[in-house]
């Protein structure tokens, strides 16, 4: 099924963006600096990381998928999705576009992609106000054509595409498990204590950077549209699309110890016979992250002197703008000597790593709780995520301070059967979405855990908050926002230091010499200033 009736979209404008567009992105590396002659194991953390400014943004085609199925009727559900569907409305500009489909038995396309004029936002609303609750569950049938409506977009270079899908039921009518997205982004929220989070959260994760944001039954009237506030604070602010990252090990000095790990992300090793491996990351927001742990098996060097290797190169790619863009390839060099001793990579490496690898043990964690939980083990999935935390003690980190944050909720909803059904197993589910993607995710509400949230987010969430007020477009929310902010690579924080110390030292001895020259005039020379240089003069080697 697809639709080929999309709004033909406004011409590109200046974007105000100057420079390498391969400057959208940045490479930053941590890893050990040093490593022995003999053979051992090196943790490299690779990061690619969006600059913290949304200048230049792909336009955003917008698919919104929304259940109205009878239950949506009940505590005024139906009508917070209008509220989040009319924010999203209001945040669009004219160089967006919007499809509204609704599902309940059967799902209906309300309207093509239409570009988000002032006036077709005004009709877009009064559309979204239409809405009225009735009939069973297909989210097979939503998807499948919020689906179409994307594959059918006659303009596709420089756009981005995505798919926001809701409902707060379980499935009665059709599976869609069976639905493949492709490498659309399909990002769905589970409203309520009835949703299928087990569901929701395989659309998501079968798509390529969608994630499942878990909304709790709550009084306020806006709590839906807070989260959904948070996804589009980054749908607005894509500034690489087909992002992927390339490591490659050089022969004859290291080679990839195990399968790289890159979260939920694919990772692809090469199918030519080189030693490669491919990650796959899909949409990058402005000011988001995305880490990548290589381990390297570095090889047996004990026969050289010591000297430095370039043991891997790496390199990334992404579109941006309807172009292919490819970084210069950079290589990861570390100086190999005998002093070194060969010891716990994860104990030698930097800091940045320490805490990485932390952070995914701490997945781990929630993923064995959640098998125990699920098999009705409830007191040995306490048991789990108790001892995470305990881990956790001796780390000084402000995210790790949130990680805490996020166990002893889970602790909490993790007590009975009925509580990690409603909660437990719809935050777990969420926060594995988040931390596989690191890409923010609402759990439970959009406040509690802030986790890859970005300054857009923020600025989106609180202005959720206040319903009364018609919210600023994207175009003036960017226009509010202060200087770009740049990343600081791990060679350059060294550098940094030594250039501190260097201009310390330089003003030690400046004022050094000028005491010495302070005294010289004025120790009373008998008229003879420069008679305290003469034994130099005539004492100097002939």
């Amino acid at each position: 099924m697809s639709f080929n009736d999309d709004e033909v979209p406004a011409p590109a404008r200046p974007t105000g963006f100057t420079g390498s567009p391969t400057r959208q992105v940045q490479l930053i590396k941590y890893h050990s600096r040093s490593a022995p002659l003999a053979p051992n194991d090196q943790e490299v953390l690779l990061e690619l990381r969006g600059i913290a400014s949304a200048a230049a943004r792909e336009p955003l085609d917008l698919v919104a998928v929304i259940d109205t199925s009878g239950s949506m009727g009940d505590g005024g559900k139906l009508d917070k999705a209008k509220n989040a569907l009319c924010f999203v409305i209001r945040k669009l500009t004219d160089r967006d576009r919007l499809c509204v489909v609704q599902f309940h038995h059967k799902a209906s396309r309300l309207c093509p992609l239409r570009r988000a004029t002032e006036a077709a936002q005004a009709e877009l609303e009064a559309l979204v106000r239409g809405l009225v609750a009735g009939g069973g569950t297909n989210i097979q049938d939503g998807l499948e054509i919020g689906l179409g409506v994307v594959g059918g977009h006659r303009v596709i270079a420089g756009r981005a595409a995505s798919v926001m899908l809701m409902s707060d039921g379980e499935e009665n009518n059709g599976d869609a498990r069976s639905v493949a997205p492709g490498d659309v982004p399909v990002h769905t929220f589970g409203f309520g204590s009835g949703h299928d989070s087990r569901l929701l959260g395989a659309i998501a994760d079968k798509s390529l950077g969608g994630v499942f944001n878990y909304v709790a039954d709550s009084d306020s009237p806006t709590n839906l549209t807070e989260t959904f506030s948070q996804v589009l604070g980054g749908l607005l602010t894509i500034i690489a699309q087909d992002l992927e990252l390339i490591v490659t090990p050089l022969p004859g000095e290291a080679t990839i110890r195990k399968p790289v790990d890159a979260g939920s992300f694919p990772a692809i090793p090469a199918t030519d016979g080189s030693s490669s491996v491919t990650v796959r990351f899909g949409t990058l927001y402005s000011a988001e992250e995305r880490k990548v742990i290589v381990e390297l098996a570095l090889s047996d060097r004990t026969a050289s002197r010591p000297y430095r290797a370039n043991v891997a190169q790496v390199q990334y790619k992404f579109t941006f703008q309807g172009q292919r863009v490819m970084s210069d390839p950079d290589r990861i060099n570390i100086r190999r000597g005998r002093g070194t001793a060969a010891g716990d990579p994860a104990a030698d490496a930097p800091a940045q790593v320490r805490t990485e690898v932390a952070r995914r043990r701490h997945v781990k964690s929630i993923k064995a709780a959640m098998e125990e939980a699920d098999g009705d083990r409830l007191e040995d999935a306490r048991d789990i995520l108790a001892e995470a935390l305990r881990a956790l003690e001796r780390i000084v980190d402000p995210m790790v301070d949130m990680l805490r944050r996020e166990l002893q909720r889970l602790l909490e909803h993790f007590r009975t059967k009925d509580t990690y059904r409603e909660q437990g197993r719809p935050y777990a589910i969420s926060s594995l979405a988040s931390h596989g993607r690191q890409r923010f995710t609402a759990r439970g509400d959009a406040e509690e855990v802030r986790l890859f949230a970005t300054r857009r987010m923020d600025t989106y969430l609180e202005q959720a908050k206040r319903p009364d007020e018609k919210p600023p477009s994207a175009d003036e929310d960017f226009r509010e926002e202060p200087e770009p902010e740049r990343a600081v690579p791990q060679d350059w924080e060294r550098w940094t230091v030594m250039s501190v110390a260097l201009r310390l030292l330089a003003t030690v001895l400046s004022l050094l010499a000028f005491s010495i020259m302070a005294r010289a005039r004025t120790s009373g020379w008998d008229g003879d200033r420069y008679g305290r240089y003469e034994p130099y003069r005539t004492n100097r080697p002939m």
